[in-house]
């Protein structure tokens, strides 16, 4: 079937609605996994330093795979490309089942997760007219985000009932997303040919990489991207060391509630993007990215719960709005210049990247003791200018160059 036959003019079309199903349930499995796998090594008796090392090996999987990974997406058909990945994390969870190293086996799903990435988002403008493609873009970041939520409770109930049984069902899970991505068509690949030979795949995503920052409106995605990403991972640390002192709870489960109205506000955020943002108009995402700074800082100022939770969700809200029309901006001009695999392998690469140094940052002053309240003050403030910096040099490269033209 030739991908004309397949690009629709409806945004839920039947291998849309496959490609949905497949992400949620792909997405579950990775965060249902991590909790069953983190309460497998407590019970192995693993030292504590050693549970933040899954992340880590997950994040690394995207960072070293990066420049082959949007190869392998855009010359495969992209449906093929996203089974043979969940394939990968059915694998890595059954050898975790199987009673196998777990570091080893959930570094297989962090390389099966490296390789769905660009062929998830880069498929969507293979089957979707260019003026649905935020809307689709809105639709796969709702399904993730409430696959994340539901996952993430799944599986520390289940690790709390029975660790195997959570195990398995990540990888029950895992399987049926690999029989969602047998319902979308066989695509043409994007870009065939080019050679596959290690070192010239790593120039031509060197390549890949200078052209996007090269252009202005990629260069600005990426930054935005990353940005929000790296932010989003040390938010969630920092919850974690803010709630004992600024609401004098020291319960675990409060962190884990908190991070969950971030999940659901951004639910809500990217459907308002869907709905009121366009390609032609993304820029109207960053005052987004400035207010949530600043709502950062707010929160950091707490001190009671229920306050916490509602901000906590306005800046979810805030973040689905930023996020959403960035991703349909690369997906855009990246498919028209390097591919969409390619476009979206860089971008993984840069927003893990940024995940690296942000926690960096975080451990540093954290380790210097700075308070929690100062810490999270400071990121808010760090965040807004950050996004404040980026939008107005992109609205003075765009009249420089639109005073240029006439």
């Amino acid at each position: 079937m030739s991908q004309s036959a397949v690009l629709s003019d409806r945004l839920l079309s039947r291998p849309m609605i496959a490609v949905i199903s497949a992400q949620f349930f792909s997405a579950f499995g990775d965060n249902a996994l991590l909790f069953a796998t983190l309460a497998l090594i407590k019970q192995q008796h693993y030292p504590a330093w050693s549970q933040p090392v899954l992340q880590m090996l997950f994040v690394a999987a995207y960072i070293f795979l990066a420049p082959f990974v949007g190869k392998f997406a855009d010359n495969f058909p992209k449906g093929r490309v996203l089974m043979a990945a969940n394939g990968l994390k059915l694998a890595g969870a059954l050898l975790i089942c199987a009673g196998l190293n777990p570091f080893f086996g959930y570094c297989l799903v962090g390389v099966g997760a490296a390789a769905y990435s660009p062929a998830k988002y880069g498929i969507l403008g293979e089957l979707t007219q260019g003026g649905l493609l935020v809307k689709a873009n809105g639709l796969i970041e709702a399904s993730t985000i409430a696959a994340i939520l539901i996952g993430s409770v799944a599986g520390g109930l289940l690790a709390d009932w029975h660790v195997l049984a959570a195990l398995s069902v990540c990888a029950v899970t895992y399987g049926v997303a690999v029989v969602a991505n047998l319902f979308i068509p066989r695509l043409v690949p994007a870009r065939s040919g080019g050679s596959w030979h290690p070192v010239r795949m790593l120039g031509a995503f060197t390549a890949a990489c200078r052209s996007l920052w090269q252009d202005g409106e990629t260069r600005f995605s990426i930054i935005g991207t990353s940005l929000f990403w790296g932010a989003g991972v040390t938010l969630r640390f920092l919850l974690v060391l803010w709630v004992p002192v600024a609401l004098g709870i020291n319960d675990n489960a409060t962190p884990t509630m908190l991070n969950a109205m971030v999940a659901v506000g951004i639910v809500f955020g990217a459907a308002a993007a869907a709905k009121l943002i366009s390609l032609e108009t993304v820029r109207r995402c960053m005052p987004a990215g400035v207010i949530m700074g600043g709502v950062v800082v707010a929160l950091s100022l707490q001190h009671h719960l229920m306050p916490s939770y509602l901000l906590l969700a306005f800046i979810g809200i805030l973040g689905g709005f930023f996020i959403v029309p960035l991703n349909a901006l690369l997906q855009h001009r990246g498919k028209q210049s390097v591919g969409a695999g390619n476009a979206i392998a860089v971008q993984n690469f840069g927003e893990n990247t940024a995940m690296l140094l942000m926690l960096g940052l975080y451990s540093l002053v954290v380790k210097l003791n700075v308070p929690a309240v100062v810490v999270g003050m400071g990121f808010g403030l760090l965040f807004s200018a950050a996004i404040a910096t980026l939008w107005f040099a992109t609205r003075a490269g765009k009249s420089t160059r639109t005073g240029g033209s006439k």
